[in-house]
């Protein structure tokens, strides 16, 4: 199927998607509605887009680059984050709204749960006009978070990029993003721009919705008939990855104990990219996805430590 489904092409990484700071709360236990509840507070930078470029350039990527929008706030502060982790930031200040911010709430018990509360912010306000062919310069692969697609001006720029991408023969890639906002969104709606992607990573739960199925192997198998490489995320279940409708196959997840799951799905992504883009079948890259997943979980926070 070429480059969009198997390694071997040369070139950079871009990113187009998401910087958010993200304020992480782990806790013991249920909520206590009303009253206080323990918990150990961390702010770190996050974001899915900024996520899978920090983790692709952990695994190897040297050419690693990020557009995404942030707010005067903190812009600073994401640009000195993202050098620091070996990612060429190309962010656009916005003259109007803060950087987005995601709390996450961290059930600090042995599955390490978790439930985002998101306010967008700029994170979400990308739009075309932001946008040039030039930042296709070098690139080898384009991946596009799933964030972009909810709403409307960066849903514009989702489509300029992908069609720029499209012109230039460089294959994109995309992960859903959140099953809470695809239910907002529209399967229907998600799907249709789908069939203008290389690779789609859902989660395990993503792929059941986007097909209606039950058990994530025919999910996988169902949507690489419309993307024709597709590796679903199933956490300690390990990936599947299934090729224009055929069986999917199973990669085994790395054992872990799991201190915070947010960014797991981003880890596994980046990681998945940069063996793409070094060469590795798709197999061999989600298995390197898997490693890198299992590091994810191990540590707080949504990145892997700076080099």
């Amino acid at each position: 199927m070429g480059a969009g489904v198997s390694g071997g092409r040369a070139g950079a990484l871009l990113v187009v998607g998401d910087v958010v700071t993200d304020v992480v709360a782990r806790h013991r236990g249920p909520l206590a509605a009303g009253t206080d509840t323990a918990a150990v507070i961390r702010t770190l930078p996050g974001g899915a887009g900024a996520n899978v470029d920090c983790w692709a350039a952990r695994s190897g990527c040297a050419d690693v680059r990020l557009l995404g929008r942030v707010g005067a706030d903190a812009a600073v502060w994401h640009e000195r984050e993202l050098h620091a982790a070996g990612v060429r930031p190309l962010l656009v200040t916005d003259p109007q709204a803060a950087t987005g911010t995601v709390v996450c709430l961290v059930d600090a018990g042995a599955a390490a749960e978790r439930t985002f509360l998101t306010d967008s912010g700029a994170s979400l306000r990308l739009e075309p006009a932001d946008w040039s062919d030039a930042l296709l310069d070098g690139v080898g692969r384009l991946h596009l978070s799933g964030y972009l697609l909810f709403t409307e001006s960066s849903r514009a720029l989702v489509r300029t990029a992908l069609a720029a991408a499209r012109a230039r023969g460089v294959p994109v890639s995309m992960d859903p993003a959140s099953a809470g906002f695809l239910e907002q969104l529209g399967v229907g709606r998600f799907l249709a721009f789908a069939r203008g992607l290389d690779v789609l990573l859902p989660s395990r739960d993503e792929a059941c919705l986007l097909t209606g199925l039950h058990e994530p192997a025919d999910a996988a198998a169902r949507l690489s008939e419309t993307v024709p490489l597709v590796v679903a995320k199933a956490g300690a279940d390990g990936a599947l990855v299934a090729r224009a409708g055929g069986a999917p196959v199973r990669v085994p997840a790395v054992p872990a104990t799991p201190r915070d799951t947010t960014g797991a799905g981003d880890a596994f992504t980046g990681a998945f990219l940069a063996a793409l883009l070094t060469g590795s079948d798709p197999e061999g890259a989600a298995a390197r996805g898997c490693r890198a997943g299992a590091e994810a979980v191990s540590r707080v926070g949504a990145r892997p430590p700076h080099p």
